[in-house]
């Protein structure tokens, strides 16, 4: 037989893994009903911050909490986030620019789809993303450095130049790798933006 304290620590065990926010849907198979969901509220031990997203109140605010809340609305029917962080807002989580995006930039997949309007601060891309192709920041997931500059390039939104120190940046820090460009110039489709890229 469970304890009624079980419930409370299985909850703060996923919100942990999540800057200390949890879905109402993470709550309900615990066991909170949306009476008891409305009366932690109400009482002060949760945070209300988005329709279906809370956070514990007495859990530390992350660093980037924004991108762990925008991360958790990408929710699909299985309520498992499907978005990732690319374009112009992986390049500022990389800082391998100076720039800083007004919106933040997620790529989801194709056939995402909400019955909500989509907030004004995200700008949704659509795409796949493949496993190898992310990596985790701030607890989120974001594109690579390589995929995010391949990303950016492919739209046009920044000037080449720019781009080119990015990716000479990433080739210093070890954001990527001597393989990864390897590989990109046996690919057809990439090489010719590999050797772009590359040129001084």
């Amino acid at each position: 037989m469970r304890s009624a304290n079980e419930p409370q620590k299985e909850l703060y065990q996923i919100a942990e893994t999540q800057g200390g926010y949890f879905t109402s849907k993470q709550a309900a198979s615990l066991g909170y009903a949306s009476n008891k969901r409305a009366y932690h509220v109400q009482a002060g031990n949760w945070l209300r911050e988005h329709r279906g997203i809370y956070r514990l109140a007495l859990f530390p605010e992350p660093d980037r909490s924004d991108l762990i809340l925008w991360w958790l609305w990408s929710r699909g029917r299985s309520d498992q986030p499907s978005g990732v962080y690319s374009h112009q807002t992986a390049l500022s989580l990389h800082e391998l620019t100076d720039v800083n995006p007004s919106r933040l930039d997620m790529t989801v997949p194709p056939s995402f789809r909400r019955g909500v309007p989509v907030p004004r601060i995200l700008r949704l891309h659509y795409g796949t993303v493949l496993t190898v192709e992310q990596e985790v920041l701030f607890q989120v997931p974001v594109t690579d450095a390589l995929r995010t500059i391949y990303d950016v390039w492919e739209e046009g939104s920044l000037p080449q130049d720019t781009l080119r120190q990015a990716f000479r940046q990433a080739r210093a820090n070890g954001k990527i790798t001597q393989r990864q460009v390897a590989d990109m110039l046996k690919d057809p489709q990439c090489a010719s933006l590999a050797r772009a890229l590359e040129a001084a």
